[in-house]
């Protein structure tokens, strides 16, 4: 055999035989399968506006079983997969920080985003409250469970007969209306929430309907524990 004749025999060897390589490699601890939330992908934006929590909220349970501690960069969003990795820039200042998605919130009709006392320190909002931000998924980490129900939550009350008078009012419109009670530093509050949604888009025609319909302010948020 030439040399020349050698060189294309070895040549389609390596051609047929690559694609074997590489599964094999890729079978014995080659890089991770990706993690993938349906309309969530890596890349996702949204802005709106972040508010922080803190002190009162130290050390209790966060949607994801840790609990909360206010020095770490971490953060609550409403519909976001726990574990979600984010950076999160100021659009009035330009400064950003990264933070994980690890709890439920701001449960405040306009806002995208309650970062943690950390998270808010590095943007420099804690003495404002608030500001306007843009979030970027840029990964995933740690919980990487099924996604949660949609849920949409009419009004939050002190009074528990005030939430079961607006659920009262929405029946017609939708079954399935709960009371979450919740204990907060001001205390109790009881929250009307209806619904249990696949998507976003079922959701957010939700809310469109009831605002219509009964004049509420209502708000999506996931659901962890179902």
């Amino acid at each position: 055999m030439s040399r020349r004749a050698h060189a294309c025999w070895s040549c389609s060897l390596v051609l047929l035989f690559a694609p074997i390589l590489v599964a094999i490699l890729a079978g014995c601890g080659g890089a991770p399968t990706p993690i993938y939330f349906p309309g969530y992908p890596i890349g996702f934006v949204e802005r709106g506006v972040a508010s922080w929590y803190g002190p009162g909220f130290h050390g209790n349970k966060t949607a994801n079983g840790e609990r909360y501690d206010m020095h770490q960069l971490t953060a609550a969003h409403r519909t976001l997969p726990l574990g979600s990795i984010a950076v999160v820039r100021s659009m009035s200042t330009g400064r950003q920080v990264t933070v994980r998605i690890n709890d439920r919130g701001p449960f405040a009709r306009g806002r995208v985003l309650d970062l943690s006392l950390a998270g808010a320190h590095a943007l420099g909002m804690t003495g404002a409250g608030t500001d306007q931000i843009e979030l970027r998924v840029v990964g995933y980490q740690g919980r990487t469970a099924d996604l949660g129900v949609l849920r949409v939550q009419v009004g939050s009350f002190s009074d528990e007969q005030n939430a079961l008078n607006l659920l009262e009012r929405t029946k017609h419109l939708y079954s399935g209306g709960r009371v979450q009670v919740v204990d907060l530093p001001e205390g109790k509050r009881y929250r009307a929430q209806i619904g249990q949604f696949a998507r976003e888009a079922q959701a957010e025609a939700a809310v469109s309907h009831l605002e219509s319909a009964l004049g509420l302010q209502a708000f999506v948020f996931r659901d962890d524990s179902e």
